[in-house]
Parts: C-alpha cells; sequence; structure tokens
C-alpha cells in the first residue's frame, strides 16, 4: 500500500523544501508544486511534493494515517471518525480516471 504524507514547509531553497510531519523535518522536493510557499501543506510521496493541501485536508489525511497506524500497532481507534468524510458516500474517481459515457446506438 502507498500512501502520501501530508507535511508542512518550513523552508524552501530552489525547488527543495525542508517540511515537518510529526516532530521530524524532511527534504522534499517541489519540482512538481513551484508555486508552493512557505507554510503551505503538501501531500507528499517518496520524497516529493505531489499536490498542494488547505489546512483541513491535511488535518483530515493526518488523522487517517493517525487511525491507520493505531489499527497496525495492534491499539483500538475510531476508524469511522478518523475517515468521516468518506462515511455514508460512494467513493470517487479522480476526473482523469472517469470513462467517457458510452453513447447508445440510434434505433
Amino acid at each position: 500500500m502507498c500512501l502520501g504524507i501530508p507535511m508542512r514547509i518550513e523552508h524552501i531553497d530552489g525547488l527543495q523544501a525542508q517540511c515537518s510531519h510529526d516532530g521530524e523535518v524532511h527534504l522534499i522536493d517541489l519540482a512538481l508544486l513551484p508555486d508552493a510557499r512557505v507554510g503551505d501543506h503538501v501531500l507528499t510521496f517518496l520524497g516529493t511534493g505531489r499536490r498542494l493541501l488547505d489546512a483541513e485536508e491535511a488535518g483530515l489525511i493526518g488523522e487517517a494515517l493517525a487511525a491507520v497506524a493505531a489499527v497496525m500497532s495492534g491499539s483500538s481507534a475510531d476508524i469511522e471518525a478518523a475517515f468521516a468524510d468518506l462515511v455514508g458516500r460512494e467513493p470517487q474517481l479522480p476526473a482523469h480516471l472517469v470513462p467517457p459515457a458510452r453513447q447508445e446506438p440510434a434505433a
């Protein structure tokens, strides 16, 4: 399973950023995010910033990751609370993965 980790940009030097997550600092490549600024939240994967996040979305992702980590370590977690934004709705594909509408042949 591959997971993106939300981090907060603390310092930028060219296309590299020092980002914080859970009290640790990580060096992240910002080549895909030229508009990123200090203080922004960024979704990271394999040392690269993939997408800018607002603070609320970064928090939701952080809560979900903490719940997954708790379950993996054998602790209990309130999964419905951690994934509250997903409860009661069908998952949706990103627009670029939605197949085009099929046209029915004329009768």
